[in-house]
């Protein structure tokens, strides 16, 4: 397969990166000081395959400047970065790497709404600047016991629910549809579930109906008590009306893995002390990292051997 061209559309895990080398004829397409037509279209004939993430994927611009490719595969679980529609039309197929994230995904959404509600990065601010010597640190708020609303009840929001229900959390969910063999409360309508959860997590898909889910509706109905959880994506936030709802104490709190300009983030949202940032680390582990790219090597085998794809998208 050493033959076959591989285009990697940034950098994304060196693992990947080298296991790549080792298997196809890799292009580095931030390597290249070349315009980025002018490269592609330079190498358009050699690019069998594109290797992407949530950062840089697949739009119909590369596609239509790649005549000789066939396959996708996203370094990631979201397909936001790639256009189906244009790989659908031409027969181009396309995989993610779902599941093996789940958990780490799962587990920093717990921790930051833990991290939240204990103010866990303010108390190590607090006895790292020897304040302690000064009195005890202020109250916080526990998380057991408290309404879990959860946006998305896939593979991510389940395992989110299913950690919650440890901390005897009261799980209910908003969807595109009620799901069966769950005992959950559904809302079909977002700004009921928030006016009725404590905690919101937003744990579903990025499309176009749930582009800006959260709305100035949605962040007023969860309320100055209200906790903001995502790690989703960016987008699905209207960030603007973030910012002014927790400046203005319309919203108790946040816990943010995602934005819409990553990485560009509010800078008024720096000096606040009820909400904890993250730089977009979702799935970032090195077991999860190397489980993730050998996935993305075994669809690429797959598909070259003309053996069934790992996990298709399309």
């Amino acid at each position: 397969m050493n033959n076959i061209g591989v285009l990697m559309t940034c950098p994304m895990s060196e693992y990947l990166e080298n296991q790549l080398e080792n298997r196809f004829n890799l292009f580095k397409l931030w390597n290249h000081s070349a315009p980025k037509p002018d490269f592609l279209k330079t190498h358009s004939s050699s690019i069998k395959a594109v290797v992407g993430n949530t950062k840089i994927g697949a739009d119909a611009n590369m596609i239509d400047s790649l005549p000789n490719l066939e396959i996708v595969a996203s370094y990631s679980v979201g397909l936001d970065k790639i256009d189906l529609g244009k790989c659908k039309e031409k027969g181009i197929k396309v995989t993610n790497t779902p599941d093996v994230l789940t958990d780490d995904v799962a587990d920093l959404g717990i921790g930051l709404a833990l991290a939240v509600l204990r103010k866990i990065c303010v108390c190590d601010r607090f006895v790292r600047s020897g304040n302690w010597i000064n009195g005890d640190f202020a109250l916080a708020s526990k998380f057991s016991g408290k309404s879990v609303g959860i946006i998305g009840l896939g593979r991510i929001g389940s395992a989110i629910a299913k950690r919650a229900e440890a901390f005897n959390c009261f799980i209910s969910y908003h969807s595109r549809s009620k799901k069966p063999n769950t005992n959950y409360k559904y809302y079909s309508n977002i700004v009921d579930l928030a006016a009725d959860c404590q905690i919101l997590f937003v744990a579903c898909a990025l499309t176009e109906e749930t582009h800006h889910i959260i709305n100035r509706k949605v962040i007023d109905a969860l309320g100055p008590k209200g906790i903001l959880i995502n790690i989703g994506r960016g987008a699905h936030v209207d960030e603007p009306e973030l910012v002014s709802a927790l400046l203005e104490g319309r919203l108790g709190g946040a816990g943010l893995d995602v934005y819409e300009n990553e990485p560009n983030v509010p800078e008024q949202l720096f000096s606040l002390e009820n909400i904890v940032l993250v730089p977009h680390v979702g799935s970032d582990t090195e077991e999860t990292s190397k489980a993730m790219a050998d996935l993305v090597i075994s669809n690429l085998e797959a598909h070259f051997k003309c053996k069934p794809l790992l996990t298709p998208v399309l």
